[in-house]
């Protein structure tokens, strides 16, 4: 089996009207439940960064850690967690955003990261980039850089990966959806 983006596509379950009304969310549950899928779509991450040049990879609160954690673990990199406020119990530094939800704020131990690391970030999608962006703020914020913010999904309409490029942060995502599409 090949992953392409037709078939990764038609495993990404779409939800009408959640968690808003006008929202589709896009549940990446059913990739996670197949063994076979989730090995090819981790593979596929691995096969792009395997001679990359970065020190750590980066993992955004909840979906992200999902991601992150078996890239991490497969490419032999310290893991480092962004998380949802007041999740971290050491000292943390904290940016705020916006989603296309709301506001929120996000936190990484300010321990994680020193002058020179290079960090390559994962979450389950790119939406309006708010979170990617917080991250990449706290990265900044302690002397380290980013390689690119990895996705499974964007969703170019919301604007997010065009953010991450004027913040001079590549991005990467191995399939895109349009808003309306179901």
């Amino acid at each position: 089996m090949n992953l392409d983006e037709f078939s990764l596509k038609s495993l990404i379950r779409p939800v009408v009207d959640f968690p808003t009304a006008g929202v589709v969310f896009r549940d990446i549950t059913p990739l996670f439940q197949s063994p076979r899928v989730l090995r090819l779509v981790m593979d596929s991450f691995v096969q792009r960064y395997i001679e990359a040049d970065f020190s750590h990879v980066g993992a955004m609160d909840a979906r992200g850690f999902l991601i992150g954690s078996i890239i991490a673990y497969e490419l032999n990199k310290p893991l480092i967690l962004f998380r949802k406020q007041g999740k971290l119990p050491a000292d943390v530094l904290a940016e705020g955003y916006r989603t296309e939800y709301g506001e929120a704020f996000l936190e990484v131990h300010a321990d994680s990261l020193c002058e020179g690391d290079k960090v390559l970030m994962f979450d389950d999608l790119i939406a309006t980039g708010g979170t990617l962006l917080a991250a990449t703020s706290l990265v900044r914020r302690m002397g380290a850089s980013l390689l690119e913010a990895a996705a499974i999904i964007d969703l170019p309409e919301l604007g997010g990966s065009a953010r991450l490029a004027e913040a001079g942060v590549p991005s990467f995502a191995l399939t895109r959806f349009a808003l309306d599409e179901v």
